[in-house]
């Protein structure tokens, strides 16, 4: 038995994974990391993964980060953890100073929590509670988006419309107001994505013209819905949504976990709208993917409705803890240092130019729908049949033909049913991006002939190691 395996065998014995049928394992092996750098994983037995997905969206600028690895190393010798609740440390204020700093103006205030899902609830919880503190508890609904995604937690799940995640719970969930998507995989024919996302716009002001009095607050993913399957829409659809929030005395909550930190080409999605929300949610990527922490920005206004003496019972109990842990924060302003030293954002546009080329030939594969971008974000949509845009059987599990050949090919795809995506580190390579686009275009091949379940006969064509 290799080391793989013995690995993998001892694994199975206790642990239970996330987002996984553990029965899957016992066909489908599981992959033993022993050691990464860069925008590679290598397993037990040296084979080499490119991460194309950035580790669950985390990892940024690479594993094994020497900057961010010093920064953290030198932070664990002097402080590793101190509550905040009557306490402070410098890297926990160096860090909301440069929050403050680099998002929006008006968003002066910095919340923190353990991880993404974590930070939506302090938003939801302190949209519906500041409400209370002004004197309109009847307040205290959710809108939110079709097929939006924003954590696992229970108020989270509540304003997500993935049923994938939330049909099993429905007992436990919030009674959230759903609007149809501005989602531009669905436009009409000739309609341009801005056209598209002005006409879908009509549901949510009619939404709020109905519901303002009773809604706390909307929710969106901007730009992006991640886990819906990477899709995509205009930010004029932001822009308009914040003045309805505006008019009809709404708070908005912008979700950038997954989009934040130079993923949609600018260093905040809302940027794109020139928009401030209420509420700005980060995770994933603040700390480079080394620990985990959540960051969730509010405006002065906001701040102010629980500003008050303790008798008043009016502040914000809330608390995780690891808030603000010190080791998170050094990843945290070790990763900002990057951004800010090394003109990220620009280089970023360079590669997801060069993306789009490599993955450009897909837009006539006969069983792809759409090759959709925004920014440092791919997807390439599998479908049954192309000129109706009809989906394969989720049964079928196509996307899953994709990851094991990308396993096979060195490679780590992780496909959204049959949406395949890259969101890779942004210290790739354009000969890494060549390799990836490769990758992916047998795996759609693969994974789109029509006897699938014959298996695929001949060994796997060589490729050339793109490091």
């Amino acid at each position: 038995m290799g080391l793989n395996d013995q690995w993998m065998q001892r694994d199975l014995a206790v642990l239970w994974h996330p987002c996984t049928q553990m029965k899957d394992h016992e066909r489908l092996p599981l992959v033993p990391i022993r050691a990464a750098s860069g925008v590679w994983l290598e397993d037990f037995e040296g084979k080499r993964y490119l991460d194309a997905v950035s580790s669950w969206w985390v990892n940024v600028f690479g594993h094994a980060n020497p900057r961010i690895g010093a920064r953290v190393k030198a932070q664990l010798d002097q402080l590793e953890h101190v509550m905040l609740a009557g306490f402070t440390h410098p890297p926990v204020i160096e860090l909301s100073e440069r929050l403050v700093a680099i998002t929006p103006d008006g968003l002066s205030k910095v919340f923190y929590a353990d991880n993404g899902s974590s930070g939506i609830e302090v938003a939801l919880k302190m949209s519906h509670h500041y409400w209370i503190n002004s004197g309109q508890p009847g307040k205290k609904r959710f809108v939110t988006l079709t097929n939006s995604y924003h954590g696992e937690t229970v108020a989270a799940m509540s304003v997500g419309d993935v049923a994938l995640f939330t049909d099993t719970y429905k007992a436990l969930l919030l009674d959230s107001l759903k609007v149809p998507s501005p989602d531009c995989y669905l436009r009409p024919d000739g309609a341009s994505w801005e056209e598209h996302s002005r006409a879908m716009f009509a549901h949510m002001e009619r939404t709020l013209e109905q519901h303002a009095h009773e809604v706390a607050a909307v929710i969106v993913e901007p730009l992006i819905q991640g886990a819906g399957g990477m899709r995509m829409y205009h930010p004029v659809y932001l822009k308009l949504l914040r003045e309805a929030c505006d008019r009809h005395g709404v708070h908005l909550i912008h979700d950038e976990i997954a989009v934040g930190f130079g993923r949609t080409g600018t260093m905040f999605a809302c940027e794109q709208a020139g928009i401030t929300p209420d509420f700005l949610v980060l995770s994933k990527a603040l700390t480079g993917g080394y620990l985990p922490m959540a960051a969730v920005l509010t405006t002065e206004d906001v701040y102010a409705a629980f500003y008050d003496d303790y008798a008043t019972l009016r502040a914000f109990l809330h608390s995780h803890t690891y808030t603000g842990n010190p080791l998170a924060c050094a990843a945290a302003l070790a990763t900002l240092d990057i951004f800010e030293e090394d003109q990220v954002i620009e280089a970023n546009r360079a590669l997801a130019a060069h993306m789009a080329r490599a993955t450009e030939h897909l837009k006539a594969h006969p069983h792809v729908a759409e090759v959709r971008q925004t920014g440092m974000a791919l997807a390439i949509e599998m479908v049954a049949d192309k000129a109706s845009r009809t989906p394969y059987p989720w049964q079928e599990r196509r996307g899953l033909r994709v990851y094991q050949h990308a396993l096979e090919r060195g490679a780590l795809l992780r496909p959204l049913g049959n949406v395949v995506y890259f969101l890779p580190p942004y210290v790739i390579t354009p000969e890494q991006i060549d390799f990836l686009a490769e990758v992916a275009s047998e795996g759609i091949d693969l994974a789109t002939r029509e006897a699938l379940s014959v298996p695929v006969s001949g060994p796997y064509p060589e490729h050339r190691d793109p490091g």
